[in-house]
């Protein structure tokens, strides 16, 4: 139980929300193809606050800082301290977990770096790095799926949501499907034998995906800043604002979840960017 975090529920329904892909910068006047980070971020952050889903914590799924400083972090942990909620976390492909770690498990504020959730009476989320250092892609590495199956047999009673930074679903783009998680096969092979895992859940696409993927359900969560535009095989932007998840369990094993976007602020991209 040392590597565990035990979440009380008030009831039988657990509710979370999914923050995902903020691309933090060291100055808060950073932009990302042209949207300011930081205030995208900040304006998530209040809506959320004013939102009336009562959520009891909260995961933060990767690519929190795009420039690996100091300073993105702090604010990431600055930011998300307003929420007054327990935030689990797990790195993206754009993080730099050396100072990622030390910043966040040092935060006086309440970010949690467990990455094993048993939630209510019904539950366990499990929160796994799929970074590769250097690379876009993921892959989830021995030490991983080892983590993974352990879990999975030590609470089979429970149902399982899994948790990670890079997608297994086609988004129909070459240019980001080739960034995506290279061992689903994997994935799928320790999966197999639990008949009590129900979704899986990401982030990384800068868009929203709602689907199934070998009965599994399958959730992928906007961006707090840029957005993807789907079934484009160059790269290219959308004009969707940016957004964040919320998440249902329920007692009975089912996951209801919705995604919702800014409402009160507009946020538009350089659309002439062809990359970054």
């Amino acid at each position: 139980m040392i590597d565990t975090f035990v979440h009380q529920g008030k009831n039988d329904v657990v509710r979370f929300i999914q923050i995902t892909d903020p691309h933090l910068f060291k100055s808060e006047q950073g932009e990302l193809l042209g949207i300011n980070t930081h205030a995208s971020f900040r304006q998530v952050l209040t809506e959320i606050q004013q939102s009336d889903f009562s959520y009891e914590f909260v995961l933060a799924t990767g690519d929190l800082v795009q420039d690996s400083s100091d300073e993105g972090y702090h604010h990431f942990c600055e930011g998300i301290k307003t929420l007054n909620n327990t935030v689990f976390w797990i790195p993206g492909n754009h993080d730099f977990q050396p100072k990622m770690f030390e910043i966040l498990n040092q935060s006086n504020g309440n970010i949690n770096p467990k990455k094993h959730i048993l939630a209510g009476d019904h539950w366990q989320i499990l929160m796994l790095d799929s970074q590769v250092s250097g690379v876009s892609h993921g892959y989830l590495g021995q030490y991983q799926i080892d983590w993974l199956e352990t879990k999975l047999k030590e609470y089979p009673d429970r149902y399982s949501l899994i948790v990670l930074h890079h997608h297994i679903l086609s988004t129909q783009s070459a240019w980001l499907d080739q960034h995506n998680l290279r061992n689903t096969h994997e994935l799928e092979n320790v999966l197999l034998p639990f008949k009590n895992v129900k979704g899986i859940l990401y982030g990384h696409i800068h868009q929203q995906v709602d689907d199934e993927w070998k009965g599994y359900k399958v959730m992928a969560t906007p961006s707090t800043c840029i957005q993807f535009k789907p079934h484009n095989h160059i790269f290219t932007l959308d004009t969707l604002q940016p957004g964040w998840r919320e998440v249902e369990l329920h007692a009975d094993g089912t996951i209801k979840t919705q995604v919702k976007r800014l409402q009160q602020a507009v946020f538009l991209p350089n659309m002439q960017e062809g990359g970054y």
